[in-house]
């Protein structure tokens, strides 16, 4: 990255990590110890949980929840298309069908009237996703879920430390799914975490993360090390990255804080900027700020979004369109036929996001610098029609 850019997005970490991955360092424990333990627990307590299951990445511990459920070729899953592609292609691992529902457009989270109309007989299970760390209708989903006699499957990778009418993310589903790459509220650099309150779920997750070894064993494993009783992966989180993970979360609060108030002061600064869509919270949310995405008015081609991005990249402010919808990339196209024009609300939200860069410790300066950029670039655009 260019001297001088302000990045898209920028880690939290302080000296209390540093002294645990000392620790880890120290101890020569590096696999399979205590600070993955420790680590799980505070995840589990964070979301209202009983059982904590640390991965290797929020991907693999949907992929393992997905397997634990049962959900393989046949069924099919109703989840969103305007979500990070990982969310979809879990459900692809297993052999199951995506089954796409479009999107309400305040929250930018799944309509409930949709997933009502998308369930079939083959339906097995909603898969739905916290967007940009907004829990919004998680409970009606749950409540739809359990009307249909269906799973429900949390995706709260973008949601840690958000709240609907005082339920943390990650509480409402049958699992949940959090992960931590570096863009995250907090990081583990790569990880994922199950949360759960269904002990033998939580023990067939530990099973298979850990090469099908047998459960109740040290660390997901038992007898043999050289013993394995179903299909597994190596998707375990190492010590040194759990390290990470614990100081993280003893600093949770101030984390968020600190980006709750960054995300105040975009609302404050970019309120009267004409042709920007700023984020709907609803009076039960408590979000979790992922990131910060604003949208253009529906004036605005997907063209001219991208020349907006390019043009703020060049002034060295990081930008990026979050997120392309998932059905119109190659691969579901082809797979499954979906086309252009399926879900015609998350189409026209995709094409015109702006991610800004969005961080805690992002200056006042740095946010000033950015919203001066944007409203110049906006202004071009319409200058330029």
């Amino acid at each position: 990255m260019a001297d001088g850019m302000i990045p898209l997005s920028r880690p939290d970490l302080s000296d209390l990590e540093e002294r645990l991955v000392l620790e880890v360092i120290r101890s020569e424990r590096l696999s399979i110890g205590p600070m993955v333990e420790r680590f799980e627990s505070l995840v589990a307590q964070a979301s209202g949980r009983a059982h904590g299951v640390a991965v290797n990445s929020g991907t693999s511990g949907l992929h393992l929840a997905l397997l634990a459920l049962g959900i393989g070729p046949g069924d099919e899953v109703i989840t969103t298309p305007f979500s990070f592609i990982a969310s979809s292609n879990c459900i692809a691992y297993v052999g199951a069908r995506p089954v796409f529902v479009d999107i309400e457009p305040r929250s930018l989270n799944m309509d409930p009237q949709a997933i009502e109309a998308a369930i079939t007989p083959r339906t097995k299970a909603i898969l739905a996703v916290e967007t940009f760390g907004n829990p919004a209708h998680m409970d009606t989903y749950a409540r739809i879920a359990a009307r249909h006699e269906l799973i429900m499957i949390e995706d709260c990778c973008e949601a840690l430390g958000a709240t609907l009418a005082g339920r943390p993310a990650g509480s409402f589903g049958r699992v949940g799914v959090f992960g931590f790459y570096p863009n995250k509220q907090i990081t583990t650099g790569e990880g994922g975490m199950i949360v759960t309150d269904d002990e033998r779920l939580a023990e067939v997750c530990r099973s298979l993360r850990n090469q099908g070894r047998p459960v109740g064993q040290v660390g997901g494993t038992g007898g043999s090390w050289l013993e394995h009783e179903r299909l597994g992966y190596n998707f375990r989180l190492d010590e040194l990255s759990a390290a990470l993970g614990v100081g993280q979360m003893q600093r949770l609060e101030s984390i968020l804080a600190r980006r709750r108030d960054v995300a105040n002061q975009y609302m404050q600064r970019l309120m009267g900027v004409r042709d920007l869509i700023l984020p709907t919270i609803e009076p039960d949310v408590v979000p979790s700020w992922f990131v910060f995405v604003v949208r253009l008015s529906t004036g605005f081609t997907d063209v001219e979004r991208d020349r907006i991005i390019e043009s703020l990249r060049r002034h060295e402010v990081g930008a990026a369109p979050y997120f392309p919808c998932i059905h119109l990339q190659p691969f579901y196209r082809n797979m499954y036929g979906y086309r252009h024009g399926m879900f015609p609300i998350a189409e026209s939200v995709s094409q015109r996001t702006i991610a800004l860069p969005f961080y805690g410790s992002l200056s006042a300066r740095e946010l000033e610098i950015v919203a001066q950029t944007l409203e110049v670039m906006i202004m071009r655009e319409q200058l330029s029609r």
